[in-house]
This record gives structure tokens, sequence and C-alpha cells, in this order.
């Protein structure tokens, strides 16, 4: 079963899209493997403490990229081949890297300085 224990709400950002991407950092992270049991919507929304349709609109974009199979009745598990994995790491990281880049610049950081920053903090 997929955890939600470490899941931290950003203000901000809608709970649904905050769901999608801490589920897409379990697949990266290798924290969420083919086959694994995603909690029910009504479960989901509990442990959040969020209406149950924040819940469908998350399950409903894992489903749409294929990520997710849900079935009437039955439990709904994460569908992963290698390819989407890989396809998942490239998105969060352009989507990541890009934010931070975005930042630094409106921050007034050169490249070097940038650079220099990340090698900080990289350790």
């Amino acid at each position: 079963m997929i955890s939600f224990e470490d899941f931290i709400p950003e203000e901000g950002v809608p709970i649904y899209w905050q769901v999608v991407r801490h589920i897409k950092r379990g697949i990266v992270s290798g924290q969420v493997a083919d086959g694994d049991e995603v909690p029910s919507r009504r479960v989901l929304s509990a442990l959040l403490g969020v209406n149950p349709n924040t819940a469908q609109k998350a399950y409903a974009m894992l489903e749409e990229e294929g990520l997710m199979v849900s079935h009437t009745g039955a439990k709904s598990t994460m569908h992963l081949t290698e390819e989407q994995v890989q396809a998942v790491r490239e998105q969060l990281l352009e989507s990541d890297a890009t934010a931070v880049v975005t930042s630094l610049k409106q921050m007034g950081l050169s490249k070097d300085e940038a650079l220099a920053l990340i090698e900080k903090y990289w350790e």
C-alpha cells in the first residue's frame, strides 16, 4: 500500500496536484512499484482531510497517464513499466530543475554563483 505518512501539504498548491507529485516522487525513488495498492479514494480523503472529489481528481490524472489502474469495486493498483518510470523521472527532473533555475535567476545569481550554491548544499 502506498504510504502518505510523509505527505506534507504545501500552501498555494492544489492538493490533487500534490498527491500526484507525491506518488510520482515515490515512483522515481523506488518506494512505489508496479502492482502496489493505492489507498481507496475515501481512505485517502480521510488521511489528508480533504474532499473525496480531490482524491478522485488525483487518481483520474494518474489513470489518464496510464500509471494507475482502477476497477469498480476492486482495489486500485499502480501499473508501471520501466519506460513509464523513466518518463516520470525526466518529467520531475525537468520541472524541479526549471523551478530552481528560475528562482536563482530571479534572485540575480550568476550561473557560477548558482553552481557554487548547489555544490555547497549538495554535500
